[in-house]
């Protein structure tokens, strides 16, 4: 089973996700996987995204369903909730994953993206079991495991380290999937740095 905390203490969007959430396209919808009560659904709905936050807390998805839709699902036993009228998974402009670790939904994440859709990841790292939870080995990111596990996606950021606010020990990366024919693109594409 995965591991997902959030602070009862804060409700505002992380500082990583806010630092990158300019890379989402304009009014592309977002995805919040393990939303929580929803703090990275609102800071993207007030920006005019329309979003979707899938949790298996449906006290949790009912908080967040202020900001958007809301979806109560087991993303690690059961079937992936958000699929398209075709049936093929539903793809979103950014999807947003906080202080969440499921290792075998890497692979539906990038599924997850349109091209050009954008990755904000962040959750604990190994070292987080010197100062606190989570402290089982499972639930800690390996260094560099966030990149080669997005090895496809071109990163943008990346950060494995110590956070002094609050105290843990993080990795996260914000990485966009390519679109097609970017290769072949005569002027690239310039993802700001802020």
């Amino acid at each position: 089973m995965g591991l997902f905390l959030e602070s009862s203490a804060s409700n505002a969007p992380s500082e990583w996700v806010r630092r990158w959430s300019h890379l989402v396209p304009a009014g592309g919808p977002v995805l919040d996987l393990a939303c929580g009560h929803g703090r990275h659904m609102r800071w993207f709905a007030s920006r005019g995204h329309p979003v979707v936050g899938v949790d298996r807390s449906t006290e949790a998805v009912a908080a967040a369903g202020a900001f958007g839709h809301g979806v109560v699902a087991d993303i690690e036993s059961g079937p992936w909730p958000l699929r398209a009228q075709d049936g093929q998974p539903e793809t979103f402009a950014a999807v947003v994953v906080s202080n969440y670790l499921w290792r075998a939904l890497f692979g539906r994440i990038v599924e997850s993206l349109q091209p050009g859709g954008v990755l904000l990841y962040e959750t604990f790292a190994v070292g987080q079991e010197t100062i606190g939870r989570p402290a089982r080995t499972e639930f800690l990111l390996q260094p560099g495991e966030l990149l080669r596990a997005f090895g496809e996606l071109k990163v943008i950021a990346f950060e494995d380290g110590f956070s002094d606010s609050p105290a843990r020990f993080v990795q996260r990366i914000a990485a966009v999937k390519p679109t097609l024919g970017a290769a072949s693109a005569v002027e690239p594409v310039r993802y700001r740095l802020v």
